[in-house]
């Protein structure tokens, strides 16, 4: 692929090229809006694109958000909280982490991880001889907020911060 070519992400078997990959979002464009807590959205299809950078594709790559609760969890860090001058959302696209694995052919479950991290933390997961600014290593790599489906399995290292 060509930097000039946008790769797009749709189905499961499209997503499944950056399978457990770190993902930073640059960009959400939701189909609809969350207000009392339920999902309006205008037209059937997805409930919203993402746009992202991964070090493991060329070019751009564009996401389209097909789940209620990855639609929700986008939302929550992009619309209902502010992120800061000094972080980044990054995201993981995976059907490897549900807890039962009879469950993971199913289409309509959740797949994404949504993380709000320090900026410049896919970098660093990347080369870990980079020296973090004003911090320590340990808060570098542990999210500020962190978001999943809860039939994901239990985090291994700890988890992170709610909204």
């Amino acid at each position: 692929m060509t930097p000039s070519e946008e790769l797009i992400l749709l189905t499961d078997e499209d997503w499944s090229v950056i399978d457990q990959e770190p993902c930073r979002v640059l960009g959400f464009m939701p189909g609809g809006c969350i207000r009392e807590g339920k999902i309006i959205v205008d037209k059937e299809g997805p409930y919203a694109s993402v746009l992202l950078e991964c070090r493991k594709i060329r070019g751009t790559v564009k996401g389209y958000v097909t789940r209620e609760i990855d639609f929700r969890h986008l939302w929550r860090v992009f619309r209902e909280r502010i992120l800061q001058e000094n972080e980044e959302v990054i995201i993981f696209w995976t059907k490897e982490h549900h807890e039962c694995e009879w469950l993971r052919p199913f289409r309509s479950l959740p797949t994404l991880t949504v993380m709000v991290c320090h900026k410049g933390w896919l970098e660093f997961m990347g080369d870990s001889s980079l020296k973090p600014e004003s911090m320590s290593f340990e808060e570098m790599l542990r999210p500020i907020v962190y978001l999943k489906w809860a039939g994901m399995e239990k985090d291994r290292n700890g988890g992170a911060g709610e909204l």
